[in-house]
């Protein structure tokens, strides 16, 4: 049976989109979960179950926002096997539309004023085509929202083909820490326990575009990439700009790091046959709050580092390696350049006193331990405690790096050091291997249900098997022993008071992952923009396909 979802779709996501969520914009997020809820509560069923839906608060969190979850019993038999949907309600700013941005979330009035732009030749070619609708969160991805309350209504009204349950969560913060999806997992648990859910698998909604150009397949995606910040710290020794060679520059020693690690291909991660990007900056700079002629103390530079197979643990070892490596080169050349420079002075030249220093955050922190005991242990939880109860808004990586500048006190050697931590969220990598029952129920469901699919979507329909962006999927499963995540936590400096990877808590959810989302292109632009023949059609019936031959 092919579902008749086109319509119903549309409109969902055209009045999802009209309802403005940037992450972290007061009401914006909450107003959305309302919205999902309020048609929920609409239904028939859901009349019937009020307690089957929810609007919930997300925890530890300085914005208030909320998310929405509903399920469906099914009536076919009496298994409590239970298929996860998930998608987010969230999305980036608006300012990138500039001066047409009051209508950035208008995707019927939108089209007129970019036509009043220079649009690149492939963005007004899909502007007149009618195909796609334009929009911020058009594409990521409440059109993938909406297709799963389609979903949620039809099994609503046809529990008999389920023997099992499906649940729908939409989720606010996708975009910044994904403290939707780290509250969800709470409730998820809770129903565990209340209803007897036995999770099998969990698909995600989010998007998808050309994995090449000129590539006109669409794709769904078993699995997830990974994605880690290793973030390193470079502790200099200042100088008057008057005495140069005096000072070793922690400027210059996270130049680089970032030479060493943005796009070293050496540093891709491999899993079945498929590459991550390599790592790149997402940021670098020092501490220094204004002007002056004395040479900076502390630096800093984070990268993005993603990952199909490798772990925490892998990840900084790497990036220790890499630190090793740059801060030698640094001091060959410092010790270059001043010998040069006595040449040029006819002065005797005598080396550089630096010395190549570099710990984990773990290595540091338990070398200062050692030192001073208890103090320091109590004196640096308190001092996170006390950061994070002054300025709950504080970005996390500069949490981390005002941890790790309080511990550098407790240090007696004050010489020129690297501490490298993570300093972010862990979105962990998933990998489906067919090496579990779930796996290979999952794998063969989607199969079967592109197959169905296929000869009426007028595309090409492939499956890839990571998902190659950062996602919610990356809290549904664990991946890897618990030292591999022990690294994460035990390098985080944000960890516990700011930021915990409830390893626990994941494990009782545990299910492989897909992606069945929105198709578009230019996510996060202002020319997003949705395939509404794919994902307000195609989407909404291999999702539904999928579900139903694993609750058969």
């Amino acid at each position: 049976m092919r579902l008749d979802s086109f319509q119903e779709v549309k409109r969902l996501t055209t009045e999802m989109v009209r309802i403005p969520s940037i992450n972290k914009e007061p009401k914006g997020e909450t107003a959305v979960a309302q919205y999902v809820y309020d048609y929920y509560m609409g239904l028939p069923y859901f009349q019937e179950h009020p307690d089957y839906v929810k609007m919930f608060q997300t925890k530890n969190d300085f914005v208030e926002r909320h998310s929405t979850y509903a399920f469906v019993k099914g009536t076919k038999g009496t298994s409590n096997r239970t298929v996860i949907l998930i998608g987010h309600i969230d999305t980036v700013g608006i300012d990138d539309y500039g001066t047409i941005k009051e209508y950035a979330c208008d995707p019927e009035a939108l089209p007129d004023k970019l036509r009043t732009l220079l649009l690149p030749d492939v963005v007004r070619e899909d502007l007149e085509s009618g195909i796609y609708m334009f929009g911020r969160g058009a594409l990521d991805m409440k059109s993938g929202v909406a297709g799963h309350m389609f979903i949620l209504r039809h099994f609503s009204e046809h529990p008999e083909e389920l023997d099992g349950n499906i649940i729908a969560i939409a989720e606010c913060d996708e975009e910044d820490n994904s403290k939707g999806i780290i509250t969800a997992l709470d409730e998820l648990v809770e129903l565990k326990k209340t209803q007897g859910f036995e999770y099998i698998a969990c698909i995600n909604a989010d998007y998808s575009t050309n994995h090449s150009p000129g590539d006109d397949n669409r794709y769904l995606y078993y699995g997830s990439i990974g994605k880690q910040l290793p973030t390193f710290v470079a502790f200099g020794k200042e100088s008057h700009v008057g005495n140069s060679f005096g000072a070793l520059d922690p400027n210059l020693l996270i130049a680089e790091v970032t030479r060493k690690m943005s796009l070293n291909v050496d540093l891709c991660d491999i899993a079945q046959g498929e590459v991550c990007v390599p790592p790149i900056s997402l940021k670098q700079t020092d501490t220094k709050p204004n002007y002056t002629v004395q040479t900076a103390l502390v630096a800093m530079g984070y990268y993005n580092y993603f990952t199909h197979g490798g772990n925490p643990a892998q990840v900084i070892a790497k990036c220790k390696d890499v630190a090793i490596q740059a801060f030698d080169d640094v001091v060959d050349y410092l010790n270059e350049q001043y010998k040069k420079f006595c040449d040029l002075c006819h002065t005797e030249y005598v080396k550089l006193p630096w010395k190549t220093r570099v710990y984990t955050w773990k290595e540091f922190y338990d070398e200062m331990a050692e030192k001073h005991g208890d103090a320091f242990k109590k004196a640096i939880l308190d001092y996170a405690t006390k950061l994070q109860e002054e300025d709950p808004t504080l970005d996390l990586r500069f949490f981390g790096l005002k941890v790790i500048e309080e511990a550098w006190k407790w240090s007696e050697d004050k010489s020129p050091a690297i501490i490298i931590f993570f300093g972010s969220l862990y979105s962990a990598n998933i990998e489906m291997t067919r090496n579990t029952p779930q796996e290979r129920a999952l794998l063969d469901a989607v199969e079967a249900a592109v197959e169905v699919v296929r000869p009426e979507a007028d595309r090409q329909i492939k499956t890839r098997m990571f998902y190659p962006y950062i996602s919610d999927s990356s809290f549904m499963a664990i991946c890897g022993d618990q030292s591999a995540v022990d690294a994460l936590n035990d390098n985080m400096p944000s960890n516990p008071v700011k930021y915990f990877h409830n390893v626990e808590q994941i494990r009782q959810i545990n299910v492989p992952v897909v992606n069945i989302g929105a198709f578009g292109r230019d996510g996060h632009t202002i020319f997003e923009r949705v395939d509404m023949k794919h994902t307000f059609e195609n989407v909404p019936n291999l999702t539904y396909e999928s579900v139903r031959r694993l609750l058969d």
